[in-house]
């Protein structure tokens, strides 16, 4: 999966925009407790994910360690949407993630993509 979305229209100039560092926290449109199912799915592909790429050397222990921190993110999401927080604070919480995705994804390039690669 390529990290960079460039325009299609010839006419228009090509400038790349990166995509968030972890493909799986743009899945969610809407929080609540009907999507509890599919955040802990992906809490689930990220984890073992992250497991395979370190396992085969694809990356380092710093950058499992690192990128484990979005796993965790998305467990204390999952504990709060049970808990009954607002959809507004939910959204906030996936919003402080998608930032640490994007300044993951800058100290290890490529991550995102490496991670989208072992999806089925």
């Amino acid at each position: 999966m390529n990290w960079l979305n460039l325009p299609s229209d010839n006419h228009q100039k090509e400038t790349p925009t990166r995509k968030l560092m972890i493909t799986s926290l743009e899945r969610f449109a809407e929080l609540g407790n009907t999507s509890t199912g599919e955040i802990e799915s992906e809490r689930d592909f990220i984890r073992d994910a992250l497991e395979v790429l370190r396992g085969t050397g694809e990356i380092s222990n710093d950058a499992f360690l690192d990128a484990g921190t979005i796993q965790g993110g998305l467990s204390l999401m999952l504990n709060l949407i049970n808990q009954g927080i607002s959809n507004d604070e939910a959204q906030n919480q996936l919003n402080s993630l998608k930032i640490r995705a994007n300044s993951l994804e800058d100290k290890y390039p490529g991550l995102d993509e490496k991670i989208e690669s072992i999806r089925k």
